[in-house]
């Protein structure tokens, strides 16, 4: 039996978090899911919309599952560290759009 591994700081688990995401269609289907989650955002607020907020777990776990599930094979982050794995999408998100990670 896996022992979880825990980090004391989002520094320390973003390393393992890239290292969950090495398979460049893994990455690109979380930020294509990433910014979904930022077009229903916005058309919820921009349209008070607000059942659509609904579809933002959908969109964003959805991608990303897929990503690891079918071209990953391993398991999400999400289910050993949900928090520290939200900001890594996040950060990654930002990291791609810099142009720090390549699609």
């Amino acid at each position: 039996m896996k022992t979880m591994q825990r980090f004391e700081s989002f520094q320390a688990f973003y390393p393992y978090y890239l290292a969950e995401h090495t398979n460049p269609i893994c990455r690109r289907l979380h930020f294509a899911g990433s910014l979904l989650v930022i077009a229903i955002a916005a058309f919820a607020i921009i349209t008070q919309t607000w059942l659509a907020l609904w579809a933002l777990p959908i969109a964003g776990y959805g991608f990303a599952w897929v990503g690891h599930f079918f071209f990953e094979h391993n398991k999400p982050a999400t289910f050993k560290h949900p928090f520290y794995s939200l900001l890594g999408d996040w950060v990654m998100f930002k990291d791609i759009l810099i142009g720090k990670i390549s699609l």
